[in-house]
């Protein structure tokens, strides 16, 4: 394989097309010297896949923090609800991590540890639950701008962890930081990794091993239901589950929601939740597996491999709610800016109105012509 086709292409772009150094030293660094190596154009292609992985994660990171400002928005770390400490310590854990492959030339632990990051704990889990505090929430809620301050420091750590083997990405990114400085002409390469990045403590791991463990095992009872067109999306969908671990129910009770989509949160802080962790409209925890049977048709029900727990799927009950796609018996009761809203979606309306001084127009929607 010719180098530089691989970064600059062949003659037949469609066939060859040129990939750019970056995808170079990444096949580079994800290889294991030790042994033989292998390269290809099919090699080369699945490791461009990657590279477009790692590269649309940053884009994600990027585009949430358009309106943050670290200085004003910023959220103490004592104040994070427990999601968001756990994010960090494993970031700081990551870091670590590649930290030392990297000084001990073990480039392709540190690229494994790197994709494996952004893949399993960022785009499988926080990311994905991540998105109806960004897109839901009003603009300066607490539990918004605490999402973004985990964001803005898994942006910088991202960048500065992948600058040794992938200096375009790491310093493009850089150069795009929503929040730069006008003037500012610092680069990623300087300075090295912020000490407070890689300085966080662990935090409620077993808490949210178990919260993936049962959100992984939900997932698979729904795609029963999905295949069996009962759902669509996650959020059509309502889940019960018993378990009886005492230890497991006590986790779940502590994340139990309120019963209704309302802001503030009652039981919980808004985060700390297991129908925004599994990204379901209702979590109903039970106490016997009788519960479960009665609630869910037997297509629909199964023990989770990974948790232990007794899991039934169902379709939610309520209305959709046409901002946030959630269910819930409440939809349409507040009326303020249309009959197909919560009251979470209502409020944050209500807020946007205050802050820009813009009164919002609910739209008509015209109906489809009948063909």
């Amino acid at each position: 394989v010719n180098p530089l086709q691989v970064i600059e292409g062949g003659n037949n772009k469609k066939l060859e097309p040129a990939y750019g150094a970056d995808v170079l030293r990444l096949w580079v660094a994800s290889v294991d010297y030790a042994g033989d190596v292998r390269v290809g154009n099919n090699i080369i292609k699945q490791t461009f896949e990657s590279y477009r992985k790692l590269r649309n994660t940053a884009r994600y990171l990027i585009g949430n923090l358009a309106d943050y400002d670290p200085s004003e928005n910023a959220v103490p770390y004592e104040d994070l609800p427990s999601m968001d400490k756990w994010m960090l310590g494993t970031l700081s854990q990551v870091l670590n991590e590649v930290d030392d492959a990297l000084s001990k030339y073990q480039f392709s632990r540190a690229t494994n540890e790197v994709l494996r990051f952004a893949t399993a704990d960022l785009s499988n889990f926080y990311l994905d639950v991540a998105k109806d505090r960004l897109y839901i929430s009003a603009v300066d809620d607490a539990r918004r701008r605490s999402c973004q301050t985990v964001i803005h420091a898994l942006l910088e750590g991202f960048a500065k962890s992948v600058a040794p083997i992938l200096p375009h990405m790491a310093e493009d990114i850089w150069q795009n930081l929503p929040y730069r400085a006008e003037g500012d002409d610092s680069s990623v390469f300087e300075g090295g990794i912020p000490k407070e990045l890689v300085s966080y403590p662990e935090f409620d791991a077993e808490r949210w091993n178990l919260v993936r463990d049962v959100r992984t095992d939900v997932n698979q009872v729904l795609e029963v239901a999905r295949q069996d067109k009962l759902v669509g999306a996650s959020l059509d969908a309502a889940a019960y589950i018993y378990t009886s671990d005492e230890n497991i129910r006590k986790v779940l009770d502590e994340l139990d929601g309120d019963e209704s989509l309302i802001t503030p949160s009652v039981k919980t802080n808004g985060v700390d939740e297991l129908r925004t962790a599994l990204m379901m409209s209702q979590v109903k925890i039970v106490d016997s597996e009788e519960e479960v049977a009665g609630a869910c048709d037997a297509a629909y029900v199964a023990k989770g491999e990974l948790s232990g727990c007794k899991i039934g799927v169902k379709k939610a009950e309520g209305t959709k709610c046409g901002r946030c796609w959630f269910y819930d018996r409440e939809v349409g009761t507040h009326n303020n800016y249309g009959t197909d809203l919560c009251q979470r979606c209502d409020d944050a309306i209500a807020s946007w109105e205050e802050e820009t001084g813009t009164k919002f127009e609910t739209p008509v929607l015209e109906e489809a012509p009948v063909a």
